[in-house]
């Protein structure tokens, strides 16, 4: 095997101090699109950018429409090795600096254009010097062309040879020396390692070592390996990137179809981002809509950080304790706000009895009868509060807030309304939040919001002017009698604030850090994602302690084997032990599985009932009667 390159520290660059800012969003799949057009397999694709230019012109704007920030040149296979099998060999640099001059065409001064270059499709294992040699100087003229055609970073791709992967970055280096970056990618198997066995966090040190300036993993067999393999890295302290493809093809009506979803995508795009994840995209078999999922996802949590990171300012109300540095009270001469235990029956209760919630989501469609009598009977079986979540799911259900007032005028009972960031702009917000108070809604769970979900309406945008920081301080500031700007209300609400925590966060120092940010927003509860291990909550109560807030713990009982195995695998911030996983296996289907999922809940619920305010039960599939069950002796 060579020795790695020496390492360079390359010059910085727009490229560069963007990834230093947030998360870039790299489009998709461009072998697939131009399959997906017509194009068959038989056809050298990287020839295409002299022959059909137009085509790989309008998939790469696709991708930029769809929100893609970086845009790879369509030169995968542009190497001599591989051209040559075409009868290309003398065409390397024709191709790659048309290429890279399309792309740019496509993404302007708007984005970034990163040249492309993959393995050379040769087996490395009784390789002499002379190979070698053939092998980096063939990296090296594409990297010299991509540098010619306007490439403002070299990605090296796919790699699963080790040899190979410092054989391309010493022709790379040859060519660009430190002028443009260089992001190096491996694809790793199932068990996380190269082709020759070695592990992805060996590798990633090897890459970090000899001046790579991001690392990460491409292809691999979908967004849980990439997942995987990226938190083996997370370690290593370097700028990473995540591009999966959408796992394997199945052949449907003679023609190759990837199975995992936009929807999919954007739901481990948001992971990844929380992660902290620099580089996020899509490979073999992902479209323009998989990139405006991923897309979605990286304005949220950059909505997020902005809002994590911005100055709190003058009109910023917290409560201080230790750990948070104090910041003034807002007065309103003539206001008076409203103390937190007269806010609310909810409020006044937390501290003095262990309070039970339970969630009631407005069912599909325009009769919210069926909503309305589970509340009755969760109220009538000693449940203290109904919460209901803002735009559950993407379906044609009626506003939350119409279902709770419904339910406060018709069953006296009092509701927690969830408020995201997602569907509303400021104005929304403040309009949305003022009606509410006047509705008589005092309770609010304030959450960032998911992106949106594919569901019934695929059109459906995102908005995220306030991220769950930016409304809570909203609220906060409404409880003092001030509108956004700064002007009296002629009066002020008195919303008691909730807000949501994950103990089970992949990134937990990022969750602890906005949690303190929450409080200062003006966070006065915590409610948690659904814990099913006793250690993580463990862990979780004991760094929240000086926090001073009470916590309210989530709890949701599992209907069966596949619905844990969905929820640990597909769903942020949930991670489910395997031990709960093969209990459910073993309970079988039907209603015994459903029972043993309420004695894994009622289990978790007694081993912490005297830490905790109370419990936030979450009935899976509507079954409402589950939450009495786990109830049942321990409340």
């Amino acid at each position: 095997m060579s020795s790695a390159p020496p390492a360079l520290t390359p010059k910085p660059t727009r490229f560069l101090d963007a990834v230093r800012r947030g998360v870039l969003v790299v489009d998709g799949g461009m072998g697939t699109q131009i399959y997906e057009r017509g194009v068959l397999f038989n056809v050298n694709y990287e020839e295409l950018v002299v022959s059909r230019p137009e085509l790989v012109l309008r998939i790469h704007e696709d991708y930029v429409r769809a929100g893609a920030q970086v845009v790879e040149t369509n030169t995968f296979g542009a190497n001599r090795v591989r051209l040559a099998r075409h009868g290309y060999a003398d065409r390397v640099r024709e191709f790659n600096v048309a290429a890279a001059q399309l792309a740019r065409k496509a993404v302007g001064d708007r984005g970034h254009v990163a040249g492309a270059i993959g393995p050379s499709g040769l087996v490395f294992a009784a390789f002499g010097e002379d190979d070698r040699t053939r092998v980096r100087d063939a990296f090296r003229e594409q990297a010299e062309a991509l540098t010619e055609g306007g490439a403002d970073v070299l990605l090296l791709e796919t790699m699963r040879q080790p040899e190979e992967l410092f054989l391309a970055i010493e022709g790379v280096r040859s060519a660009v020396s430190d002028a443009l970056p260089i992001v190096a990618h491996v694809s790793v198997d199932a068990d996380l390692t190269l082709s020759d066995g070695t592990p992805v966090a060996d590798i990633g040190a090897r890459l970090r070592d000899v001046g790579c300036n991001v690392i990460g993993v491409n292809c691999s067999d979908g967004p849980q390996v990439v997942l995987a393999a990226i938190e083996k890295l997370l370690p290593l302290g370097i700028p990473l990137s995540a591009i999966p493809n959408a796992g394997i093809p199945r052949r449907v009506d003679d023609r190759f179809i990837y199975v995992s979803t936009p929807e999919y995508f954007g739901v481990f795009a948001r992971r990844l981002c929380k992660l902290g994840v620099r580089l996020i995209g899509g490979c073999c078999g992902t479209t323009p809509e998989h990139v405006r999922r991923m897309a979605a996802a990286a304005r949220m949590e950059a909505s997020a950080a902005a809002g994590a990171c911005e100055d709190p300012g003058p009109l910023w109300v917290g409560v201080a304790d230790s750990s948070i540095p104090p910041e003034p009270p807002v007065l309103v001469i003539g206001q008076r706000p409203v103390a937190t235990a007269e806010k609310s029956k909810l409020a006044s209760k937390i501290g003095k009895k262990f309070v039970v919630s339970v969630e009631v989501n407005p069912p599909v469609g325009v009769d919210p009868t069926s909503a309305i009598q589970a509340a009755k009977m969760l109220v009538t079986g000693g449940v203290d509060i109904i919460n209901i979540a803002d735009g559950a799911r993407a379906q044609a259900r009626m506003s939350n807030l119409a279902l709770a007032v419904r339910m406060q005028e018709e069953l006296g009972v009092e509701t927690l309304l969830h408020v995201c960031g997602r569907d509303r702009n400021l104005l929304g917000q403040v309009a949305h939040l003022l009606g509410a108070h006047a509705l008589g809604i005092r309770n609010l769970v304030v959450v960032t919001g998911d992106p949106p979900k594919m569901g019934d309406f695929p059109d459906a945008t995102a908005v995220y002017d306030l991220d769950s920081i930016g409304i809570l301080r909203l609220a906060s500031r409404l409880n003092a009698g001030i509108d956004p700007g700064g002007k009296p209300l002629g009066g002020v609400t008195s919303f008691f604030c909730a807000t949501g925590a994950e103990p089970a966060a992949l990134n937990y120092e990022r969750e602890m850090e906005r949690l303190k940010l929450k409080k200062r927003a003006g966070a006065e509860l915590i409610m948690t994602q659904p814990v099913y291990d006793p250690n993580v909550l463990d862990r979780f109560l004991k760094d929240v302690e000086p926090l001073g807030l009470p916590v309210l713990v989530g709890i949701l009982p599992l209907a069966s084997h596949k619905n844990a195995e969905f929820l640990h695998n597909e769903v942020p911030g949930m991670q489910i032990p395997r031990d709960v996983r093969d209990r459910m296996q073993r309970a079988g289907s039907g209603p015994a599985a459903r029972k043993e999922g309420v004695a894994i809940a009622r289990e978790m619920l007694a081993a912490v009932r005297n830490r905790v305010a109370g419990a936030y039960i979450m009935p899976p599939l509507g079954r409402y009667e589950l939450a009495l069950e786990v109830m049942d002796g321990i409340v």
